[in-house]
């Protein structure tokens, strides 16, 4: 059911890869709430992914970026601009970690891979938004949102080194709010999200135990994707104009529970 959200607003979406991805549902969503949008992605995510047929049910163009590079994100707001003027939101979903492709343990991580880690997947956050305000591309009041994990801020083995790039996406939506907020007006959120059966979260080594442990430990579950993407429209709405430099938790109820009585009921606790 639309009720009109984002009627009017344009944006780019970040990351959407397949069905399974947040971001191709907040792609779905904010289409049917009125938005256009540019979808973007690595060139070789996009050779692996189905973003053409997203694109297509969407209306929308499809613009390669590597978002370690300067230039490709240069060329692709200047697409934007010229398509759109400005902007009113900005989907980063991007995360990648070769230290976990590769099962190497974080305490031996290899630093390369563990600096390619950093760059794709939380100072590329600080890019796009240095490369947005630099072009002062965004509309006032415009939102801006990366999607983050508690692993930011709790030890979770197995997560490997993208807990260090998720606690440094969360800082620079932080710091780099604050300087958009003042300067533009535009408002910079982290989304804090449930353990989701992606691509991505697959990788993740124990994804089925952390995915079966949380469902246990929330009062409400696990938020399901769409219901991140919900999540998501309405920060890229009006009626959250003066939500920023927040870490948001949708997680239902996870961050929060110390233990819940299910868990200790698993654990033969009574």
């Amino acid at each position: 059911m639309s009720n009109n959200l984002l009627k009017g607003k344009k944006g780019i979406i970040f990351g959407a890869l397949n069905e399974d991805s947040i971001a191709w549902k907040v792609a779905e969503r904010a289409h049917e709430e009125g938005a256009e949008f540019i979808l973007t992605n690595a060139p070789v995510a996009l050779r692996m992914g189905e973003l053409n047929k997203l694109a297509e049910a969407t209306g929308s163009e499809v613009i390669p970026a590597d978002v370690t590079s300067t230039e490709d994100l240069e060329n692709l707001f200047a697409v934007a601009e010229k398509k759109y003027g400005k902007i009113d939101f900005i989907l980063h979903s991007i995360g990648m970690s070769i230290n976990v492709r590769k099962k190497i343990h974080y305490t031996e991580s290899n630093y390369e891979f563990y600096n390619k880690a950093m760059d794709i997947s939380a100072i590329s956050f600080h890019r796009v938004m240095k490369i947005a305000k630099k072009k002062d591309i965004m509309n006032e009041w415009g939102s801006i949102l990366a999607l983050s994990y508690i692993a930011g801020q709790l030890a979770f083995p197995g997560y490997n080194d993208m807990a260090d790039a998720k606690a440094q996406l969360e800082a620079i939506a932080r710091n780099f709010g604050y300087y958009y907020g003042v300067d533009k007006k535009v408002r910079v959120n982290t989304i804090s999200q449930s353990p989701t059966k992606t691509t991505a979260g697959g990788g993740i080594k124990g994804f089925d135990s952390l995915y079966g442990f949380a469902e246990l430990q929330s009062p409400l579950g696990n938020a399901p994707a769409l219901d991140c993407a919900n999540y998501c429209i309405t920060l890229f709405s009006d009626l959250t104009k003066y939500v920023t430099m927040q870490n948001l938790m949708h997680d239902g109820g996870f961050s929060t529970t110390g233990v819940s009585n299910k868990v200790m009921d698993k654990l033969g606790f009574e």
